[in-house]
């Protein structure tokens, strides 16, 4: 009997290609993100694995600075060139610049970016050298070396000059040749320049950032490195291969991110595709009664029954996930041709095919698919016998009330968990955010579970409203909404779920930009600030500060900064290998507002002042006395005193130290300024002042002059953007909702193929079958998306209390957006019901009856 219902369910998979062709596509489209994303990491893994490679080809150890902070001296070039274990060694470094024809017109790079670094001549180079492709290899100092492909895509000729700006000043490279690599991005400017040329410009002529050092014939890596490690203690020295790996090690973890991120969209579209999965399975077991029925009458046991339903799952989510793997390679296809259309073209890593990416998408998608199915493959089994007698194989009405009880439960544990969140004022943001997303799987299980029952007395209301102006049909499509709450709710489910994601994010995004407007209009205090386009991602020329000091109009000019300087072994900013404090040349409050609670905000080279609750948490008060030092740069250390502590900001959240302060410890090169503050002196207008400082900075290139308003708009655009990413991925969740709607529909118009036949034969028209059916399917839509709009207000509006404290004080309700879902909704429900409505149009009459 067990292989006879395995070919039952075969059977019935292939009478049935329409019937279970959305199931399907609802798991394809969830195992497709994450497929897709983790093939894509993959493919980048390996991309960068490469570029690591060959960078550290040939180079069998590395000299750095080590935790003395005693710089390289130029001369440990030459004699570690006489060290017998040593082949040869050449001093390394790299500078971001931005490139400028000689005009002053920046080169734009778009995604890309440009750099210089030392090169050495083949035979003299320690690893790989590029190959020269044209002209001739740098002589002078001011000559350089360009990878040719970007000299094509900017239309840079050879011996072009081109303006380069560092952080610290201009200089003109004269390109005399060109090189090609096969990991050189066509949108970014490599140039490679002499060693000469390269500690004139970019050292201070006495020190080099690093060397790299290739062994005598005969002589290990690892030998090396313990000869180097013995002769320099106060350096340190690794191997060329253990420098690789740890870089690869970070590019992985930054690339966890990406892949964290889809995937985690991945299982938002297998959740929302879930309910689609279920709530068909659900349907097909109750239009497959009889069968079901007869099957039990002629000996199949419930188990069996169940089984046949669990095959037909797994079946499904087998071709599913399968096809999801294919379609994860064409995601990763397209992502590569947009990267490449935007400037971010990758060198040729394939599509990132490994075991991982195709088996734990199947296996997923697989498993997703069982559990859908297993609530329905335990009600076919509980079919008896007797209803193969029945007339009608609609589903049966089925008790409410243990799981709105538990709904009900679920969704007062959650506001419960949710107001903790809130009303927790000492708890720590990580602790509070916790709660509150605790409280939101809580709501979205009981809004689940409590769903049919609170739609009955939501959607014959709204069905009515909806249907009004139709007349009889639309009273008809009222009750037909009604009629199986349980088939309602599940499939407005899957729109609720999506359609309140992107309530919360829109939440989200339009808090954030009003945050950012009211600290640039209400924190900044400087007239204008001179930034690099997108402030701070490029340095501040540190010739800037003092040139528009000297201009006409200009009152204060103050320079911020983020050195490598720490407090009493602390510092303020720390992300991965950075490690900083905020460093000011003058008041800050010439910059941003600053409220002091005690002392003065004015600093000099004795005296700092810290933010309150940094000066709590370390018992600090007006007088006391903290330690300067540089860990990792420098082994000075200077002392200062606490002149003043202020109120809690999020634009200064470390001790503020002068720039004198700072030089104590590290040279000025140590560190770049991230945006200059200018103050008029009220002599000009404002306008006048504006003009006077674009002129002053054009020949730097990199600097824009930026009021507040425009600084907000510039950050409002990035979050748009972000945005927008985010919304292009939800909208994966509500298109597996609108195939929900669909399915549900086209089901349920199968299921009422008598039904609708009799309604033919009585005279209702075929439009009006139509008009029913998508008035049918734009009740459910819009209830869908009111009730996520109202679910995602009450969790964006908890996120975002617990979020005050980190500068998101004044929660913004994006109205448009929510206006335009509930709009969207109706257009949804149209356009989802299309279909469906056409096949009860062409549903005959006569023979519906007598079937």
């Amino acid at each position: 009997m067990a292989s006879t219902l395995t070919r039952v369910s075969m059977r019935n998979i292939a009478a049935h290609k329409l019937r279970l062709f959305l199931t399907v596509l609802a798991v394809v489209l969830g195992t497709a993100f994450i497929a897709g994303s983790l093939m894509f990491t993959s493919m980048l893994e390996r991309t960068f694995d490469s570029a690591v490679s060959s960078e550290f080809e040939g180079i069998d150890a590395v000299v750095q600075v080590g935790e003395s902070g005693q710089p390289l001296p130029t001369g440990l070039v030459e004699e570690l060139q006489g060290n017998p274990y040593v082949l040869n060694a050449n001093q390394s470094g790299s500078t971001t610049v931005v490139a400028a024809t000689s005009d002053n017109t920046a080169i734009q790079t778009g995604q890309g970016g440009a750099s210089v670094e030392v090169a050495y001549p083949e035979g003299e180079s320690v690893g790989a050298s590029s190959a020269i492709v044209e002209g001739r290899a740098p002589q002078a100092v001011g000559e350089a070396l360009l990878n040719r492909n970007a000299a094509e895509r900017y239309g840079i000729a050879l011996d072009a000059q081109l303006i380069v700006v560092d952080a610290s000043a201009r200089h003109t490279l004269d390109v005399v040749g060109f090189y090609d690599d096969d990991l050189a991005q066509p949108s970014s400017l490599g140039f490679k320049v002499s060693p000469e040329t390269y500690n004139e410009y970019y050292t201070d002529g006495a020190t080099v950032p690093q060397i790299v050092v290739h062994a005598e014939e005969g002589i290990s890596p690892d030998q090396l490195v313990d000869e180097l490690r013995a002769a320099y203690p106060d350096y340190q020295v690794d191997t060329g291969q253990a420098l690789a790996d740890e870089v690869s090690k970070q590019i992985r973890e930054g690339l966890s991110f990406v892949s964290y991120f889809l995937i985690a969209f991945g299982l938002v579209g297998l959740l929302v595709g879930m309910f689609l999965i279920a709530n068909t399975f659900s349907m097909i077991v109750a239009q497959r009664t009889k069968e079901f029925a007869l099957l039990r009458a002629l000996g199949a046991s419930r188990r069996q029954i169940s089984r046949s339903v669990s095959v037909e799952a797994f079946i499904v989510g087998l071709i599913g996930s399968t096809l999801g793997v294919v379609a994860g390679a064409v995601l990763v296809s397209i992502i590569k041709a947009v990267m490449g259309a935007y400037d971010m073209s990758l060198p040729d890593g394939g599509l990132g095919l490994s075991a991982q990416a195709v088996a734990v998408p199947i296996v997923v998608g697989v498993i997703v698919t069982m559990l859908s199915a297993w609530a329905p493959a335990r009600r076919a089994g509980r079919v008896q016998p007797v209803e193969a007698m029945r007339a009608s194989e609609s589903a049966s009405p089925q008790p409410l009330r243990g799981r709105t009880i538990a709904g009900l439960l679920l969704l007062a544990a959650g506001a419960v968990a949710a107001g903790s969140g809130m009303a927790w004022s000492e708890g720590s943001t990580a602790d509070r955010a916790w709660l509150v997303g605790a409280a939101a799987l809580s709501v979205i299980a009981g809004v689940f579970l409590a769903g049919p029952a609170l739609s009955l007395p939501i959607v014959p209301p709204l069905g009515r409203v909806i249907g009004a102006p139709f007349g009889a049909v639309g009273k008809l499509a009222s009750t037909n909404s009604s009629r199986n709450p349980r088939r309602t709710s599940a499939t407005a489910f899957a729109l609720l779920l999506g359609i309140a994601l992107v309530t919360v994010i829109g939440m989200l995004g339009a808090t954030m930009k009003q945050s950012v407007s009211d600290i640039a209009e209400s924190q900044v205090t400087s007239d204008f600030v001179l930034a690099s386009p997108q402030t701070g991602m490029f340095p501040v020329p540190a010739t800037v500060p003092d040139k528009v000091a000297e201009l006409d109009g200009v009152g204060e000019v103050i320079a911020y900064s983020e050195a490598p300087v720490a407090v009493n072994g602390e510092f303020a900013y720390t992300f991965g290998t950075y490690r900083a404090n905020p460093v000011f040349s003058a008041d800050p409050s010439d910059l941003f507002v600053v409220n002091m609670e005690e002392g003065e905000s004015t600093i000099d080279a004795d005296t700092v002042i810290a933010p309150r609750s940094l000066a709590d948490s370390n018992g600090w008060a007006v007088g006391d006395t903290v330690a300067i030092s540089a860990p990792g740069v420098s082994a000075d250390t200077a002392e200062a005193t606490i002149g003043g502590i202020f109120e809690d900001t999020n634009l200064i959240r470390g001790v503020v130290i002068d720039d004198d302060a700072a030089l104590k410890v590290i040279p000025n090169s140590a560190w770049i300024y991230q945006m200059v503050g200018v103050r008029g002196d009220g002599s000009v207008t404002e306008e006048e002042l504006r003009n006077t400082l674009v002129e002053a900075v054009q020949e730097d290139i990199v600097v824009q002059v930026k009021s507040a308003s425009d600084m907000s708009g510039e950050v409002g655009g990035m979050i748009d953007q972000m945005l927008f990413i985010l919304y292009a991925l939800l909208s994966l969740a509500v298109v597996i909702a609108v195939l929900g709607i669909i399915n549900t529909l086209t089901l349920s118009v199968i299921e009422r193929r008598q039904e609708i036949g009799m309604l033919r034969a009585v005279g209702t028209q075929r439009g009006q079958v139509r008009t029913m059916i998508i008035l049918e399917s734009v009740q459910m839509a819009v209830f869908g998306a009111v009730a996520g709009i109202l679910m995602g207000l009450g969790l964006g509006w908890a996120f975002l209390t617990v979020l005050a404290d980190q500068g998101l004080e004044r929660i913004i309700i994006p109205w448009p957006l929510i206006v335009t879902m509930l709009i969207g909704s109706i257009v949804i429900g149209v356009l989802a019901a299309l279909w469906p409505a056409q096949r009860a149009t062409t549903t005959p009459p006569l023979d519906a009856i007598a079937e």
